[in-house]
Protein backbone atom coordinates (compact mmCIF):
# COMPACT_ATOMS: atom_id res chain seq x y z
CA UNK A 1 0.00 0.00 0.00
CA UNK A 2 2.84 2.61 0.45
CA UNK A 3 4.27 2.15 -2.63
CA UNK A 4 0.80 3.06 -4.24
CA UNK A 5 0.28 5.95 -2.19
CA UNK A 6 3.88 7.09 -3.07
CA UNK A 7 2.86 6.27 -6.84
CA UNK A 8 -0.22 8.66 -6.39
CA UNK A 9 1.21 11.74 -4.72
CA UNK A 10 4.09 11.66 -6.74
CA UNK A 11 1.62 11.61 -10.27
CA UNK A 12 -0.53 13.79 -8.66
CA UNK A 13 2.24 16.32 -8.51
CA UNK A 14 3.25 15.41 -12.41
CA UNK A 15 0.42 14.87 -14.54
CA UNK A 16 -2.84 16.74 -13.44
CA UNK A 17 -4.08 20.31 -14.05
CA UNK A 18 -3.74 23.39 -13.31
CA UNK A 19 -5.74 26.84 -14.07
CA UNK A 20 -5.67 30.61 -14.69
CA UNK A 21 -7.76 33.46 -16.24
CA UNK A 22 -6.39 35.53 -18.32
CA UNK A 23 -9.66 37.79 -19.91
CA UNK A 24 -13.20 37.88 -19.20
CA UNK A 25 -14.93 34.62 -20.87
CA UNK A 26 -12.11 32.62 -20.77
CA UNK A 27 -9.75 30.57 -19.24
CA UNK A 28 -6.39 28.97 -19.71
CA UNK A 29 -6.08 25.30 -18.82
CA UNK A 30 -2.82 23.86 -18.23
CA UNK A 31 -3.04 20.05 -18.82
CA UNK A 32 -0.68 16.77 -19.56
CA UNK A 33 -0.16 16.11 -23.27
CA UNK A 34 -1.83 12.66 -22.74
CA UNK A 35 -5.00 14.10 -21.40
CA UNK A 36 -5.16 16.77 -24.55
CA UNK A 37 -4.25 13.51 -26.85
CA UNK A 38 -7.05 11.37 -25.47
CA UNK A 39 -9.68 13.94 -26.72
CA UNK A 40 -11.26 14.06 -23.39
CA UNK A 41 -11.90 17.70 -23.87
CA UNK A 42 -13.14 17.51 -26.71
CA UNK A 43 -15.92 15.93 -25.17
CA UNK A 44 -16.14 17.53 -21.97
CA UNK A 45 -15.05 21.31 -22.18
CA UNK A 46 -18.70 21.97 -24.41
CA UNK A 47 -20.66 20.21 -21.51
CA UNK A 48 -18.77 23.06 -18.96
CA UNK A 49 -19.09 25.78 -21.71
CA UNK A 50 -23.38 24.70 -22.19
CA UNK A 51 -23.20 24.90 -17.83
CA UNK A 52 -21.07 28.18 -17.60
CA UNK A 53 -20.91 30.28 -20.57
CA UNK A 54 -16.68 29.73 -19.87
CA UNK A 55 -14.65 28.92 -22.91
CA UNK A 56 -11.72 26.92 -21.80
CA UNK A 57 -8.52 27.15 -23.49
CA UNK A 58 -5.89 24.05 -23.46
CA UNK A 59 -2.47 24.29 -23.15
CA UNK A 60 -0.93 20.76 -22.92
CA UNK A 61 1.47 21.23 -19.61
CA UNK A 62 0.85 21.38 -15.69
CA UNK A 63 0.47 19.97 -12.24
CA UNK A 64 -2.07 18.99 -10.29
CA UNK A 65 -2.81 18.55 -6.11
CA UNK A 66 -6.94 17.68 -6.11
CA UNK A 67 -7.96 14.39 -7.09
CA UNK A 68 -10.00 14.51 -10.00
CA UNK A 69 -9.71 10.63 -12.51
CA UNK A 70 -7.80 7.97 -12.68
CA UNK A 71 -6.73 5.63 -15.34
CA UNK A 72 -3.38 3.50 -15.11
CA UNK A 73 -0.20 2.72 -17.49
CA UNK A 74 0.11 -0.31 -19.08
CA UNK A 75 3.06 -1.98 -21.50
CA UNK A 76 2.99 -1.99 -25.05
CA UNK A 77 5.12 -4.41 -26.88
CA UNK A 78 5.70 -5.99 -30.20
CA UNK A 79 3.00 -9.00 -30.28
CA UNK A 80 6.10 -11.88 -30.84
CA UNK A 81 7.05 -10.04 -27.54
CA UNK A 82 10.71 -11.05 -27.28
CA UNK A 83 11.36 -10.77 -23.98
CA UNK A 84 7.93 -12.41 -22.48
CA UNK A 85 6.44 -9.75 -21.14
CA UNK A 86 3.07 -11.45 -21.02
CA UNK A 87 4.02 -13.97 -18.68
CA UNK A 88 4.84 -11.39 -15.91
CA UNK A 89 3.65 -11.48 -12.74
CA UNK A 90 3.94 -7.79 -11.69
CA UNK A 91 5.29 -4.51 -13.24
CA UNK A 92 8.67 -5.29 -12.08
CA UNK A 93 8.80 -8.39 -13.57
CA UNK A 94 8.02 -7.08 -16.64
CA UNK A 95 10.40 -4.38 -16.63
CA UNK A 96 13.33 -6.82 -15.42
CA UNK A 97 12.57 -8.99 -18.28
CA UNK A 98 12.98 -6.19 -21.11
CA UNK A 99 16.40 -5.36 -19.18
CA UNK A 100 17.44 -8.98 -19.13
CA UNK A 101 16.66 -9.52 -22.95
CA UNK A 102 18.32 -5.97 -23.94
CA UNK A 103 15.34 -5.64 -26.14
CA UNK A 104 14.37 -2.17 -27.52
CA UNK A 105 12.39 0.42 -25.15
CA UNK A 106 11.51 3.60 -26.22
CA UNK A 107 11.38 6.02 -23.38
CA UNK A 108 9.59 9.58 -23.52
CA UNK A 109 12.91 10.56 -21.71
CA UNK A 110 11.31 14.30 -21.64
CA UNK A 111 10.72 14.33 -17.46
CA UNK A 112 7.28 14.18 -17.57
CA UNK A 113 4.80 12.47 -15.56
CA UNK A 114 4.44 9.49 -17.66
CA UNK A 115 8.56 9.40 -17.76
CA UNK A 116 8.92 9.80 -13.71
CA UNK A 117 7.15 7.15 -13.26
CA UNK A 118 8.61 5.15 -15.97
CA UNK A 119 11.51 5.55 -13.89
CA UNK A 120 10.74 4.83 -10.56
CA UNK A 121 9.42 1.59 -12.19
CA UNK A 122 12.61 0.51 -13.28
CA UNK A 123 14.05 1.40 -10.07
CA UNK A 124 11.32 -0.76 -8.61
CA UNK A 125 12.97 -3.68 -11.07
CA UNK A 126 16.69 -2.80 -9.85
CA UNK A 127 17.29 -2.11 -13.54
CA UNK A 128 19.50 1.45 -14.34
CA UNK A 129 18.29 1.73 -18.06
CA UNK A 130 21.32 2.40 -20.37
CA UNK A 131 22.91 0.71 -23.50
CA UNK A 132 21.57 0.48 -26.88
CA UNK A 133 18.94 -0.90 -25.89
CA UNK A 134 17.34 2.21 -23.99
CA UNK A 135 15.66 4.78 -26.52
CA UNK A 136 15.39 8.29 -24.57
CA UNK A 137 13.68 10.33 -27.15
CA UNK A 138 12.61 13.71 -25.24
CA UNK A 139 9.17 13.58 -26.70
CA UNK A 140 5.57 13.50 -26.10
CA UNK A 141 3.53 9.97 -25.29
CA UNK A 142 2.30 10.03 -29.11
CA UNK A 143 5.30 10.45 -31.25
CA UNK A 144 6.83 7.50 -28.56
CA UNK A 145 4.56 5.23 -29.58
CA UNK A 146 5.21 5.65 -32.74
CA UNK A 147 8.52 5.33 -32.58
CA UNK A 148 7.81 1.97 -30.97
CA UNK A 149 5.56 1.20 -33.43
CA UNK A 150 8.28 1.42 -35.86
CA UNK A 151 10.94 -0.27 -33.86
CA UNK A 152 9.20 -2.83 -32.95
CA UNK A 153 10.25 -1.84 -29.44
CA UNK A 154 8.74 -1.67 -25.90
CA UNK A 155 6.87 1.32 -24.20
CA UNK A 156 4.66 2.12 -21.16
CA UNK A 157 1.83 4.72 -22.15
CA UNK A 158 -1.12 5.97 -19.97
CA UNK A 159 -3.98 3.60 -21.63
CA UNK A 160 -5.95 6.62 -22.50
CA UNK A 161 -3.54 7.49 -25.54
CA UNK A 162 -2.87 4.07 -26.09
CA UNK A 163 -6.59 3.27 -26.81
CA UNK A 164 -6.64 6.55 -29.25
CA UNK A 165 -3.47 5.94 -30.47
CA UNK A 166 -4.20 5.11 -34.39
CA UNK A 167 -0.61 3.70 -35.48
CA UNK A 168 -0.43 0.73 -33.66
CA UNK A 169 1.27 -1.47 -36.55
CA UNK A 170 2.68 -4.77 -34.74
CA UNK A 171 2.05 -3.39 -31.01
CA UNK A 172 -0.16 -4.66 -28.32
CA UNK A 173 -0.93 -4.41 -25.15
CA UNK A 174 1.04 -6.91 -23.06
CA UNK A 175 0.95 -6.42 -19.45
CA UNK A 176 -1.25 -4.58 -16.98
CA UNK A 177 -2.88 -4.46 -13.76
CA UNK A 178 -0.61 -4.20 -11.13
CA UNK A 179 -1.45 -1.28 -8.69
CA UNK A 180 2.05 0.57 -8.99
CA UNK A 181 0.45 1.24 -12.77
CA UNK A 182 -2.18 3.31 -11.00
CA UNK A 183 -2.21 6.54 -12.32
CA UNK A 184 -3.73 9.76 -10.70
CA UNK A 185 -5.14 12.91 -12.24
CA UNK A 186 -6.10 16.30 -10.57
CA UNK A 187 -7.11 19.66 -10.60
CA UNK A 188 -5.26 22.36 -9.40
CA UNK A 189 -5.76 26.66 -8.28
CA UNK A 190 -3.34 28.74 -8.71
CA UNK A 191 -2.67 30.91 -5.38
CA UNK A 192 -4.62 34.43 -5.44
CA UNK A 193 -2.01 36.04 -3.76
CA UNK A 194 0.71 34.89 -5.86
CA UNK A 195 -0.68 35.40 -8.87
CA UNK A 196 -3.55 38.63 -8.51
CA UNK A 197 -3.33 39.58 -11.84
CA UNK A 198 -5.56 36.10 -12.89
CA UNK A 199 -9.57 36.25 -13.11
CA UNK A 200 -9.56 33.35 -10.00
CA UNK A 201 -13.76 33.30 -10.23
CA UNK A 202 -13.75 31.90 -13.74
CA UNK A 203 -10.97 29.58 -12.99
CA UNK A 204 -12.84 28.25 -10.12
CA UNK A 205 -16.13 27.71 -11.79
CA UNK A 206 -14.47 25.45 -13.73
CA UNK A 207 -12.28 23.65 -11.00
CA UNK A 208 -15.82 23.37 -9.08
CA UNK A 209 -17.60 22.13 -11.92
CA UNK A 210 -15.14 19.45 -12.65
CA UNK A 211 -15.07 18.02 -9.27
CA UNK A 212 -19.16 18.66 -9.35
CA UNK A 213 -21.71 15.63 -10.03
CA UNK A 214 -21.91 17.04 -13.57
CA UNK A 215 -18.37 17.29 -14.22
CA UNK A 216 -17.34 13.73 -12.81
CA UNK A 217 -19.98 12.17 -15.31
CA UNK A 218 -18.75 13.91 -18.11
CA UNK A 219 -15.58 12.13 -17.39
CA UNK A 220 -17.15 8.97 -17.15
CA UNK A 221 -19.12 9.25 -20.28
CA UNK A 222 -16.07 9.85 -22.25
CA UNK A 223 -15.18 6.67 -24.05
CA UNK A 224 -13.24 5.79 -27.52
CA UNK A 225 -14.24 2.77 -29.14
CA UNK A 226 -16.60 1.52 -26.34
CA UNK A 227 -13.59 1.85 -23.89
CA UNK A 228 -13.87 4.00 -20.60
CA UNK A 229 -10.83 5.77 -20.06
CA UNK A 230 -10.54 7.87 -17.12
CA UNK A 231 -12.89 7.49 -13.71
CA UNK A 232 -14.09 9.79 -12.33
CA UNK A 233 -12.96 9.80 -8.13
CA UNK A 234 -12.95 13.47 -6.38
CA UNK A 235 -14.09 13.42 -2.96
Amino acid sequence: MKKTLNLLFASVMAMGISLSAHAEGYIILASTTSTENSGLFDSILPKFKSASGIDVRVVAVGTGRADVMYNDFVLIGPANDPANVRNAGTAAEAFAAIANARAPFTSRGNDSGTNRAELRLWENAGVEPDGDWYRELGSGMGPTLNTAAAMEAYVMSDRATWVAFGNRQNLTLLFEGDDVLFNQYGSLLLSEQKHPHLKHDLARQWHNWLISKAGQQAIADFKVNGQQLFFPNAK
